[in-house]
């Protein structure tokens, strides 16, 4: 059963499991009574916290793809039979090249950020181009990606279009936190703001100036309603679950992938207008240096037979 059918108690609980777990090789949904703490347990806590921080900086980083990227970092992890991996793979490189588009928008975006801080001066009127570029391209990777969902579904049984689907909803509790707004109590201890702080030795005012200069520049963007995202989130796993599927019938599925792309790149965008004028000239660089290493990082566009 998918997650989104769960009661809140239990949804909840299985998302925050679900995001810690994405990386584990395996479709298996029953659930073992917890171990005694010892040091191996700790040290796989302390490696599923690395994970789980890796997936958040992940999709703070990269909006190229919405759904249809979730999808695609599901099917690394699925733990499929070795008569489907070959099918699946293909299944995964073609969403991939479909999102083509959307990542290179990603990318140039991202650029555009990094020689923006190396200049001390960012071109605001070709970022938020770039970002609407970056929409655009976003939504027509479901529909250029319909016949490979539509293949999907024919190559998995039941139980793992329901992992699948599992899956892309955890990485949509992932994606919100990893794309809250930098306020003084959501995420805090995991958004952007707390993570430049961590990585650039932001002193109190810095950290201050940005969020409040952060907190007046997004008031003008359409927010993600997390309701509607998780309703159309909820249709597509309905309809991928049963017996027929038909993804170009999923009109609603663009208009997310569109809304994702744009909030998450938009906020990127204001976030790094707004620290631009508070950092140092070396602490802009190490900020441009590491939105360069993301803008060239697509681990899951090059795994090989992951699923």
């Amino acid at each position: 059963m998918a997650i989104l059918h769960l009661p809140l108690g239990r949804r909840v609980v299985a998302l925050i499991a679900l995001a810690s777990a994405l990386g584990a090789n395996a479709c298996a949904s029953q659930h073992a009574a917890a171990p005694p703490p010892t040091s191996a347990n700790a040290a796989q806590s302390a490696a599923d916290d690395d994970e789980a921080s890796g997936l958040l900086e992940h999709h703070r980083f990269h909006h190229h793809g919405g759904v249809t990227l979730f999808i695609a970092m599901s099917l690394d992890t699925l733990g499929l039979p070795q008569n489907e991996r070959a099918a699946v793979e293909k299944i995964r490189q073609d969403l991939h090249t479909h999102m083509q588009p959307a990542l290179a928008a990603d990318q140039s975006l991202v650029a555009t950020l990094a020689d923006g801080l190396d200049a001390g001066n960012i071109d605001t009127s070709k970022v938020d181009s770039e970002v609407s570029q970056l929409a655009t391209a976003a939504a027509a990777a479901h529909d250029a990606s319909s016949d490979a969902l539509n293949e999907l579904h024919n190559v998995l049984t039941p139980p793992e279009r329901a992992a699948l689907v599992d899956k892309v909803e955890a990485h949509w509790a992932v994606w919100q936190r990893a794309n809250a707004e930098a306020s003084a109590t959501e995420h805090a201890e995991k958004g952007h703001l707390a993570t430049l702080t961590a990585n650039l030795g932001l002193t109190p005012e810095q950290t201050n100036r940005i969020r409040q200069t952060m907190s007046e520049s997004m008031k003008g963007v359409p927010r993600v309603d997390a309701q509607e995202a998780t309703t159309e989130l909820h249709a597509f796993g309905d309809a991928f679950e049963s017996d027929k599927f038909d993804a170009k019938s999923l009109s609603g599925t663009s208009k997310l992938n569109a809304h994702l792309a744009s909030w998450g790149a938009a906020h990127l965008a204001h976030f790094i207008e707004a620290a631009s004028p508070v950092l140092s000239a070396e602490q802009r660089a190490t900020l441009a240096q590491h939105l360069r290493e993301h803008a060239g990082h697509n681990p899951s566009a090059e795994a090989q037979g992951a699923t």
